[in-house]
């Protein structure tokens, strides 16, 4: 399992890359568990965690510089 902690000094490429790839298994996690052939049902609820977790890193980076030019204003 992927911690956040792991996550942040990851660059912005590595965790699209990322992203992009457990995108992907989620997409065959899903295929396998309507097939009947899904072996670990516990990691289609990991990996959908982990995809939120990038989600957030990634939604916390693009509002840093937002946030760091509102404050300048404000002074």
């Amino acid at each position: 399992m992927t911690k956040t902690k792991d996550l942040r000094p990851q660059t912005d490429d590595q965790i699209a890359t990322a992203l992009g790839e457990l995108k992907r298994e989620a997409f065959n996690l899903r295929f396998q568990a309507a097939t009947g052939q899904l072996e670990k049902p516990s990691r289609v609820r990991e990996v959908r965690r982990t995809i939120a977790r990038i989600k957030t890193l990634q939604g916390q980076r693009a509002a840093a510089p937002a946030d760091a030019g509102s404050q300048q204003g404000a002074k």
